[in-house]
């Protein structure tokens, strides 16, 4: 008689017992074995299943074993357990084999194995260089990681990107990791930052997740931009704006953030900008050109626009108050 064996697999990263209905009939109506005591096992024997634990068996003595059934089921470990396949199908034993689902990962289920080796890396027993680390000390990092994912993008390197936005990624994970050593009442963790994300993604997506009718993407972009300014109460439009990022794009986006809301103010010294600048090319190299004339000056270009950025927010402020 041809045995039947059912390795049955479930993901690691959901609860143990959480199977579908069909596994949950096959546990109940065959003898279930497993290589040692696991959550899974202990979850099964709670629900009344007997589960056989075989211990230090080899797999040759466990195909026996499993042989000796007309229907048997093995709680397949997180590698599937290939060595004991290969046994069972060996040419001297009787028995088929079938895999059964009991459960499977849903999409986004990875990230619990990065929450997982965060906190392993950051315990006791961990990693050195993770243990020392602060959010200030992880600071440069955060920023590296972002531009090299930006470059991937302007090289149109799909693969380089993957890998990129993993680091950027490992950045939550840690930031979002140490928040949780922080003292009670202060502490946060990785589910908070994604629960506000995904907070903020339905308050903001009316159109979606409510009954506000739009039409098209410009109306999608300005229901964004008045909901956000209603939640942030924020009384300047220059709020909010990352006063880190680099001093040409700061100046850029008070520029846009001051044209959007139609706040009128003299662009500061805009008579010396070059008039015959026609085309991208042209206005690089006279941005390069202003660049090196400042470096033969002793004059720090990116300190000199960031300033001259910040007294442009100080007058849209001004106008704004007036």
């Amino acid at each position: 008689m041809t045995a039947r064996v059912v390795f049955l697999v479930t993901s690691p990263r959901l609860p143990a017992g959480l199977l579908t209905a069909e596994a949950w009939d096959l546990v109940r109506s065959a003898p279930v074995y497993a290589q040692a005591d696991t959550s899974a096992v202990a979850a099964l024997r709670a629900a009344g299943v007997a589960v056989t634990v075989v211990g230090g068996a080899r797999a040759d003595e466990i195909a026996v074993l499993l042989e000796g059934s007309e229907t048997a089921v093995w709680l397949a470990g997180p590698d599937g357990d290939a060595g004991l396949t290969t046994a069972l199908t060996a040419g001297h034993h009787d028995v088929t084999v079938e895999v059964m689902f009991g459960s499977w990962d849903p999409p986004g289920a990875r990230l619990l194995d990065v929450v997982a080796v965060m906190d392993r890396l950051r315990s006791p027993g961990g990693c050195p260089w993770d243990a020392e680390q602060t959010h200030a000390s992880l600071t440069p990092y955060l920023l590296e990681e972002a531009y090299e994912a930006h470059d991937a993008l302007v090289d149109d390197d799909l693969d380089a990107l993957r890998e990129e936005l993993g680091d950027v990624l490992l950045q939550v994970a840690f930031h979002a990791r140490l928040a949780e050593e922080l003292p009670a009442g202060e502490r946060w963790s990785v589910d908070d930052v994604a629960g506000d994300l995904v907070a903020k993604l339905v308050r903001r997506h009316p159109h979606v997740f409510a009954d506000v009718t739009v039409d098209g993407a410009a109306e999608v972009n300005a229901n964004w931009h008045e909901i956000k300014q209603a939640e942030k109460g924020r009384e300047s439009v220059t709020e909010g704006v990352a006063l880190s990022q680099p001093a040409l794009s700061l100046a850029a986006k008070y520029l846009s953030r001051a044209g959007r809301a139609g706040v009128e103010v003299d662009t500061p010294h805009a008579g010396a900008a070059p008039s015959a600048v026609a085309s991208a090319d042209e206005l690089g190299r006279t941005l390069f050109g202003l660049v090196a004339a400042a470096r033969d000056r002793g004059i720090d270009a990116e300190a000199a626009l960031r300033a001259e950025a910040l007294r442009f927010a100080d007058a849209v402020r001004a106008a704004e108050n007036a």
